[in-house]
């Protein structure tokens, strides 16, 4: 069989090279095209008329024929140019009829045409139909046999009513087989949104809790009622982070840039970084905003755990966000699956994402492609 499936026989049945013989051509078509072979006694019966040789003759060549026709279900596996000689022999073993007189060759139009559309590919099979359909007809009339315009005409009828089926099922198989590649892709995607979304939220939250544990337990000797302020944010960062865990699996997680840099100021604050960030916004677009947000959780999550600065510092606009720090920078501008799967959001939104670190600090700079204006939060 050729490597090429678009010559391939558009009847084949791959799970039927397998088989043996007679079920092999029962799954490729033979049920279908066996009550055709009838059309192999019109000659024979055309030349009872004729002396014992030329009905013996006439009879092993209409054999001949049907073996050439239903034996191309047989052959579907074989590559094109055997499949193209094994239609040769059914045409010509066809056309040798035409060495007795009142054979009737035209008859088998149909199987000519039906065994084209199944055995070769459709745009050589095409090619095949119309020239046998054209030189059929114009014998036919030559010859005033009116029979035989309507054998060549049902010959054209067959052939593109065969043809064009196997090629909707062809193109449904493929819709079918398109769907499950899709349903599998949408199931990685997802896992992998989830996966995202869950190192985002519990990165954050957990560096939150940390951060707010250490203070709270610097104070709890000096200032009991802070340490207990402290402890009471604890709880409830840790009871707002089971509930995102929860609406991220539901796909109902909503992040925002003003509620991220609001989140960013508290956190920084406890960690003893300055936090310097805008007190207002503009107008955002849900999309944007979730988008920003997400960069600015990110980046201050990295400040507060790996970056030993003292200031931080957040800047806003409807089409960007940076955030800088004046810590010690980090070894690779992308190490870390929390700064590679903003990349990979802030990338499949069309934006660009840019981090700069040296020993004087960190920049990470993320650019949306089109700002929107639909109204944010």
């Amino acid at each position: 069989m050729t490597d090429d499936t678009s010559l391939q026989a558009p009847a084949f049945v791959p799970g039927a090279c397998g088989l043996p013989w007679y079920r092999r051509a029962f799954a490729q078509g033979a049920g279908y095209i066996l009550p055709s072979c009838v059309f192999a006694l019109i000659p024979i019966a055309y030349a009872l008329d004729a002396g014992p040789a030329t009905i013996a003759l006439v009879t092993l060549n209409c054999l001949v024929i049907v073996t050439f026709f239903v034996g191309s279900t047989l052959v579907m596996h074989w590559p094109e140019w055997a499949r193209w000689l094994w239609l040769a022999g059914l045409i010509s073993s066809i056309l040798a009829l035409g060495l007795f007189p009142e054979s009737r060759p035209l008859y088998f139009a149909p199987l000519i045409t039906c065994t084209a559309v199944t055995l070769i590919a459709w745009r050589h099979a095409l090619i095949v139909v119309v020239a046998a359909t054209v030189l059929g007809l114009g014998f036919s009339l030559l010859q005033g046999d009116l029979f035989g315009v309507v054998m060549v005409l049902m010959g054209l009828a067959l052939a593109l009513t065969v043809g064009l089926g196997i090629r909707y099922d062809a193109a449904r198989s493929a819709l079918r087989k398109a769907e499950e590649r899709t349903a599998v892709l949408a199931v990685a995607a997802e896992r992998e949104r989830i996966g995202r979304d869950l190192h985002d939220i519990l990165g954050h939250s957990l560096t939150t809790i940390a951060v707010k544990a250490d203070l709270a337990q610097r104070l709890t000797s000096r200032d009991p009622g802070a340490a207990a302020v402290q402890i009471g944010e604890i709880a409830t960062i840790a009871r707002q982070s089971l509930k995102d865990v929860r609406a991220t699996a539901a796909g109902m997680r909503e992040v925002r840039l003003a509620s991220e840099i609001a989140a960013a100021r508290s956190v920084l604050t406890a960690a003893g970084i300055e936090c310097r960030a805008p007190v207002a916004l503009p107008v955002i677009g849900d999309a944007d905003s979730e988008l920003l947000g997400y960069a600015v959780r990110e980046a201050v999550t990295n400040v507060v755990r790996h970056s030993g600065a003292t200031i931080c510092t957040i800047e806003a606009d409807a089409d960007h966000v940076s955030v800088t720090d004046d810590g010690t920078g980090f070894a690779g501008p992308h190490d870390g699956s929390g700064l590679a799967g903003l990349q990979g959001r802030v990338e499949q939104a069309g934006g660009s994402f840019d981090v700069h670190t040296s020993s004087a600090g960190t920049v990470l700079r993320v650019q949306l492609a089109a700002p929107t204006t639909e109204g944010a939060r």
